[in-house]
This record gives structure tokens, sequence and C-alpha cells, in this order.
């Protein structure tokens, strides 16, 4: 099957939206595992307090990628709907 150059950009767009999700859903996974492991460590030495600390700074960390990563991906349709307007705004432009 041969793409044509629109299906190129959507596909390229795609993998983009694909790669910026993966990227934070690995960092939630990390964030999860390393915390438990942190948590797990202090545990045994019979201290949890301290793992509090990595836990609310590294949370907000995670949290800020969140809304980064899906309200900037949500933001890729209002792109697009402002960039078509504005061709269209010039092409009106161009024909007077």
């Amino acid at each position: 099957m041969k793409l044509n150059r629109d299906d190129t950009s959507i596909e390229a767009r795609a993998r983009r939206r694909v790669a910026r999700k993966m990227g934070f859903y690995i960092h939630a996974l990390v964030f999860v595992l390393v915390n438990l492991g942190l948590y797990a460590l202090h545990a045994v030495n019979g201290s949890t307090r301290s793992t509090m600390l990595p836990l609310w700074g590294w949370g907000i960390g995670l949290a800020v990628h969140g809304i980064v990563t899906f309200i900037g991906l949500q933001g890729d349709g209002l792109r697009a709907a402002m960039l078509d307007k504005e061709v269209e705004r010039l092409r009106r432009r161009e024909a007077r």
C-alpha cells in the first residue's frame, strides 16, 4: 500500500503523539517501582518517613509531566483548527 503525502504526515503526527504518551507511561511506571522500592527499603530499616520527600517531589514532577503531555495532545486539534483558519484567511486575502 502506497501512502500519499497526507497519510505520511498523519502517520508522523501519530508517531509523535504515541511517543509522548509512552514517555509519560514509562515515567509513571518508574515512579511507582522506585517509590515502592524506597518504601520497602525504609520499612525494613524501621522508618518510612524519609520516603515522603522523594515521593512528593517526584509526584509533583510526574503530575506536571502528565498535564503537559495530555493538555498538549488536546491542543493539537486546536492548533490544526487555527492553522486551517489562518490558511483560509490568507487565501481570501490573496483572492482580492
